[in-house]
């Protein structure tokens, strides 16, 4: 491959990568995919850019691989304390008082965008930790990487990447081997693990809170949009949105509400 990638290839991929996943690159991140294509081209056999373009045009399971190498897949556990604050003090005890009152007894959660797991995990051991008895949840959890879900259904980290889980916790939901920590399969079996691509419909309704954090600043300003819209046909009629902390919905025509609380700022949908 040559040691540039053309404009005239650049402007391909970067409409394809558009296309078919919402995802906006620019000049400044122009040297990602340069990178992450040559990668692909050496795996596939290939040597130069064309050849390669046409191959993940016509082949479905080549182009997953693709999108699942110029993502970036940063994340850790308790990332950002102030959305879980308000989570924990906020928005738990709002749902919990909304459920009670209507005789309901089941949590349904979003992690979209959830890397190798550390956000799901963190979410099932909170609520493990605070929903009173009676109360059961569900969460799913969706990337584009298949890679990354591999990771995260298996729920082994090893010991550098449990930093931030509470002391407390550690005991409570893992189980310690030598070189790392294994999720309890009691706490697994409450997560679904799925690929999807945001640019689409998910399929899920009902949710009771979405978490999609440090994705949207990705997408250029109509896909941000797009899966806007979306998360607000998955939500149900109460219910919250939690986006990255550097990331707003300010200036989108969305039906969120603002909501600020004491530790982070994230967004409602209460119809009820």
């Amino acid at each position: 491959m040559a040691d540039v990638l053309s404009d005239d290839f650049f402007e391909k991929f970067k409409t394809l990568i558009y296309d078919q996943s919402g995802i906006h690159f620019t000049a400044s991140n122009r040297p990602i995919l340069e990178s992450r294509l040559r990668e692909r081209i050496r795996l596939a056999g290939l040597e130069t850019v064309g050849p390669y373009l046409d191959l993940i045009k016509k082949n479905p399971d080549e182009m997953k691989s693709f999108l699942d190498s110029i993502t970036t897949n940063l994340t850790r556990f308790f990332r950002h304390q102030g959305h879980w604050d308000s989570f924990i003090h906020h928005v738990l005890p709002d749902l919990i008082k909304h459920k009670k009152a209507r005789g309901e007894t089941k949590f349904k959660i979003w992690s979209a965008g959830c890397s190798t797991g550390e956000e799901p995990y963190t979410i099932a051991m909170i609520l493990e930790d605070k929903l009173p008895p009676g109360f059961t949840y569900e969460i799913t959890a969706s990337d584009l990487s298949l890679k990354c879900l591999m990771t995260a259904s298996q729920g082994y980290y090893a010991e550098q990447r449990i930093v931030g889980i509470p002391d407390a916790f550690l005991p409570r939901f893992f189980i310690k081997s030598e070189e790392g920590h294994q999720i309890r399969p009691d706490i697994r079996s409450k997560i679904k693990f799925d690929y999807h691509n945001l640019k689409f419909e998910s399929g899920y309704k009902n949710m009771d809170v979405v978490f999609c954090r440090n994705v949207l600043i990705y997408f250029d300003e109509a896909a941000q949009k797009n899966v806007v819209e979306k998360f607000w046909n998955a939500l149900g009629n109460h219910s919250f949105l939690f986006i990255g902390h550097s990331e707003s919905l300010f200036g989108m025509n969305t039906q969120f509400k603002f909501l600020k609380t004491d530790w982070a700022v994230l967004y409602t949908k209460n119809l009820e």
